[in-house]
């Protein structure tokens, strides 16, 4: 059976790829590189760019971390044990153009015994303007990897997905969806330890080849002032969910965890505005009727 080592040397291994791939995609941005140790144990390694050519702000991170679990996350876990060990790759970028959309990926393993001992992940998108074009295409390349493992995967994780990235206080999903799974087992997934790690690992190789096809699609549209003010509008919704709702940014504030990389994911720059109202009939309207659950995107 794989271990936690081998996982970790692994996604190590998906961080190298996909930045790897992010500044071929951008021409011109290169990774900024920040090695860090978590005090209570492990640590890992976080990568950004900003100001590049496309992409405003990218994070990737990997890490590796272990030590006591605090009382609050035993509690919400429902278990009694103390030393913790969790490794993962997160991402988020924020391109510079309206109608490029925001990303999120996380593959994630996280394991207290050789008996409790979960992976957890997913990929979402959320553009500023939905093209339902690029939301087919990202939803059936997700479904191409699910349908490897099991014909179940891609139905209840993309519903997962559609439950979890949901702002209840806007009543609006944050982004077109994609999947999402967490404390996934064998028992629940009907596929071996090793199974799910290659599951998590595809998705890390899908990751690159998805987001440069849908960059490239839209990079050289050109936008108006109006369309960058939504855009910096749409950002303050990705905040929002991010801090008020996100179970990894919790996880991380609350286990002690390293604070640049926790908040990586926000973007450099959000806005607010009192009150706003799309006009009817257009784009900005029509997006906010996509951001709904259950949307049937294949």
């Amino acid at each position: 059976m794989i271990n936690k080592d081998q996982i970790a040397e692994k996604y190590k291994e998906i961080q190298d790829e996909i930045t790897q791939a992010l500044e071929a995609l951008d021409g011109k941005a290169r990774f900024e590189e920040e090695l860090w140790e978590r005090e209570g144990g492990g640590g890992g390694r976080t990568r950004v760019i900003q100001h590049g050519n496309i992409l405003e702000k990218v994070g990737v991170t990997f890490s590796a971390v272990h030590g006591k679990l605090p009382e609050q996350i035993k509690k919400a876990f429902g278990v009694d044990e103390e030393e913790f060990f969790a490794t993962g790759v997160s991402i988020v970028i924020h391109p510079n153009n309206p109608w490029v959309p925001i990303i999120h990926m996380n593959i994630r393993y996280f394991e207290l015994n050789e008996n409790i001992r979960w992976f957890g992940g997913g990929i979402d998108l959320t553009p500023h303007y939905v093209d339902e074009t690029d939301a087919t295409y990202f939803h059936q390349e997700l479904k191409k990897v699910c349908d490897q493992y099991s014909s179940e995967f891609y139905p209840k994780f993309k519903d997962w997905a559609d439950q979890y990235f949901f702002i209840k206080h806007r009543e609006e999903t944050r982004g077109i969806g994609g999947i999402f799974y967490d404390k996934l087992t064998p028992e629940k997934a009907g596929i071996s330890d090793q199974e799910i790690f290659d599951f998590s690992c595809d998705l890390g190789h899908l990751f690159p080849k998805v987001y440069s096809e849908l960059v490239n699609r839209s990079r050289n549209k050109q936008f108006t002032e109006a369309e960058k003010n939504w855009q910096l509008l749409r950002r303050g919704r990705y905040v929002e969910f991010n801090l008020v709702y996100d179970a990894g940014t919790k996880f991380g504030l609350e286990t002690n965890g390293r604070i640049e990389s926790i908040l990586m994911s926000l973007p450099e720059q959000a806005n607010w505005f009192y009150n706003f109202q799309t006009e009817q009939d257009s784009k900005e309207e029509k997006t906010l009727s996509l951001l709904k659950k259950g949307i049937n995107w294949v």
